[in-house]
């Protein structure tokens, strides 16, 4: 390839670079973009040629970026960023007769919660456009910190010198442990019933924590190492000396709870999964005691950036926000 000509043409059809870098495939890229994968190979390469340099490495299975390309992809997240500050700006001046607001969250707040505040804000602000995008944690958190989410939900601690938060609820973890298994027999005074569960008062309950070293020699749905419920699940377990046999390690914890659904082994889930996902009859539920048990559901956003009104009025819609003159967010749902 050739040197590029012109610097300010390196960046022209970035948003085809950038969809085959999101999706690791022209294929699936070019299904998003509803444009056919040769017209945006052919869009990519003329890109590439106006760079100098190659930016993905197209002989491997996903694609990979060149070390080129890494640089590339970061400049057009700066930009990407940059441009996204001045766009919340100018809607800020008016009045949010106009405007984007893209929200992020794992499957299981995708699904219930996000949707239904994201309804609330619409009627109100109908002229806004909201997207969702629904991401593992680690790769939600990678999207705040470039630009490419406004506002995060999860209930992992991310780096508040980093990011900035306020509190949407608390969150408890229940035991979930399929009806079937023998082990519920002798623990009748430690279920909790799903109505109880579903007026979201754990705290409250006058049912005590049931004893986990019964389920030592139960099988277990466990989610992934770095997922914030597994490292609970794991310091709950140890705490009552035992270390769970696991038979299923997964990523979501709707799909663990599933694997207990279909009476297959023990999972820990929250009670938010439980209240906005509906109880399974065939499904006993325990409460939990330790520090572990219990946490915070947030809401995220990069600090330092351009804090929009459209942030400001989604988070009060939420209840996380009293003031948007203040920009700090208040934590009313605790």
């Amino acid at each position: 390839m050739e040197m590029a000509e012109d610097d300010t043409r390196m960046f022209q059809g970035r948003e085809y670079v950038y969809a085959v870098y999101r999706e690791k495939s022209f294929s699936r890229a070019a299904q998003k973009l509803f444009i056919s994968q040769p017209s945006l190979s052919a869009a990519v390469k003329r890109t590439e040629e106006r760079i100098g340099y190659p930016v993905f490495d197209r002989s491997t299975k996903p694609l990979k970026l060149t070390e080129c390309g890494e640089k590339y992809i970061a400049a057009v997240e700066k930009m990407m960023a940059a441009e996204q500050e001045f766009f919340h700006y100018i809607n800020d001046l008016g009045e949010l007769k106009t405007g984007n607001l893209t929200l992020g969250g794992s499957s299981l707040f995708s699904s219930w919660i996000l949707p239904q505040i994201m309804g609330r804000f619409s009627r109100k602000y109908p002229m806004v456009k909201i997207s969702l995008v629904e991401e593992s944690t680690s790769r939600l958190e990678e999207l705040l910190q470039n630009g490419g989410v406004d506002l995060m939900m999860d209930n992992c601690d991310l780096d508040s010198a980093v990011f900035e938060s306020c509190v949407y609820q608390k969150e408890h973890l229940l035991l979930a442990v399929p009806g079937a298994f023998s082990v519920n027999g002798k623990l009748q005074e430690y279920a909790v019933p799903a109505r109880e569960i579903r007026r979201g008062k754990l705290s409250e309950s006058e049912i005590p924590p049931v004893p986990l070293e019964y389920f030592r020699d139960e099988p277990f749905a466990l989610l992934k190492p770095d997922n914030d419920t597994r490292k609970r699940a794991m310091n709950l377990c140890r705490l009552h000396g035992f270390e769970p046999r696991m038979i299923f390690e997964l990523d979501q914890q709707q799909t663990a709870y599933h694997v207990t659904c279909s009476g297959l082994g023990v999972s820990f889930v929250s009670d938010t999964l439980i209240i906005y996902g509906g109880a399974n009859p065939g499904v006993v539920y325990y409460r939990l005691d330790g520090a572990d048990s219990f946490r915070n559901l947030f809401f995220y956003w990069k600090k330092g950036r351009y804090f929009s009104r459209a942030m400001g009025e989604f988070l009060k819609t939420a209840g996380c926000m009293k003031d948007r003159k203040s920009g700090n967010p208040h934590e009313d749902n605790i």
